[in-house]
């Protein structure tokens, strides 16, 4: 008996049903959907990932497979999910050439190799100075500062309230001695610096610089970034000090000041890392990172800074994740 051919199913409640709805499969995949995936699906359904609820499983009971930030996963990606005007030039593009797809550098990394700094700092500076030659001197070609929490939060190690947290998560940081002993033996005119740091950021960031004048490093020649990101302190790891006000108006000091005497600084890192952390999704750790960099723009040209200067110096930071935001029609 010559056996019936297979109908395309038109019921949202079949398990083929989604290699049809909203797309345009080519002939091959339809028949890969017809004679080989809906035979697999009626002798081993799907079954989602750890016990049912309301994320992996639909209205029908059906297995829904998404990333973290709860976007729906196909279980194939061909042609047919590119957009309708889709073309390579306009989405794909070349390196170093908009929309970026393939990268910022032209040769990506063959020639221009990115930073590879460590987070590091621990109890007093003396022994995190001894940790960064370490790490200098067995590859690293920067270093990333990670300071305690009462630094942090604009405390010195002899205060009351950072009894028990000297030291702890970072290196305790209290007058410009401190900073000179941090980096005693490191040239700063050679080596990128980050630092972690934000409510008293425009402190630290100026015995840094005064460490590199002590040096007798060009300001002009320096690299490096402070966070200074005050806006995600508010949304997401707290660590704010003064209201958002007078917050806003030291970030805004240190744009005026990096533009004009620290062309090759870094004055910001506009930090998604912490907000996705807190528990956002990728879609909302997008949208509240660019739009915390959009407000600093504001804030900037209220000032009367020209977007052209401090513009360049804006760095971002997110967070690597398994779970891209290019579904959710972002990137």
């Amino acid at each position: 008996m010559q056996k019936k051919p297979f109908n395309p199913p038109q019921v949202a409640d079949s398990p083929i049903a989604d290699v049809f709805e909203n797309r345009h499969p080519s002939e091959a995949e339809k028949k890969w959907a017809e004679k080989t995936l809906a035979p697999t699906l009626e002798k081993a359904p799907e079954r989602p990932i750890g016990a049912p609820n309301g994320v992996n499983v639909d209205d029908q009971g059906n297995a829904r497979f998404t990333t973290v930030s709860g976007v729906p996963i196909r279980r194939l990606y061909t042609q047919a999910d590119l957009p309708t005007d889709w073309s390579e030039e306009q989405y794909l593009g070349y390196p170093a050439q908009p929309p970026f797809t393939r990268g910022i550098h032209a040769t990506g990394y063959r020639g221009k190799l990115y930073t590879m700094r460590q987070f590091s700092g621990f109890a007093s500076p003396e022994e995190t100075n001894q940790r960064y030659k370490y790490l200098l001197e067995h590859g690293g070609s920067g270093l990333s500062v990670a300071f305690d929490l009462p630094t942090l939060m604009g405390y010195d190690s002899d205060h009351p309230a950072s009894e028990g947290e000297v030291g702890k998560c970072g290196v305790a940081i209290d007058s410009l001695e401190d900073m000179e002993i941090l980096f005693n033996g490191i040239d700063l005119e050679k080596t990128t610096v980050s630092m972690t740091i934000n409510s008293p950021a425009s402190v630290l960031w100026a015995m840094y610089l005064v460490v590199a004048e002590k040096q007798g490093a060009d300001w002009q020649k320096i690299s490096g970034t402070i966070q200074n990101d005050i806006l995600k302190e508010y949304i997401a790891q707290k660590e704010y000090i003064y209201p958002p006000a007078p917050s806003m108006r030291l970030v805004i000091d240190t744009f005026e000041f990096g533009s004009k005497f620290t062309p090759r600084f870094n004055t910001i890192s506009i930090s998604g890392y912490h907000i996705r952390e807190a528990g956002s999704t990728a879609l909302q750790e997008l949208a509240f990172t660019l739009y915390d960099g959009v407000e600093y723009v504001e804030w900037a040209r209220r000032r009367g800074l020209d977007v052209d200067e401090f513009g360049p110096r804006l760095s971002f930071f997110f967070n690597a994740h398994n779970a891209p935001p290019a579904r959710s029609g972002i990137a």
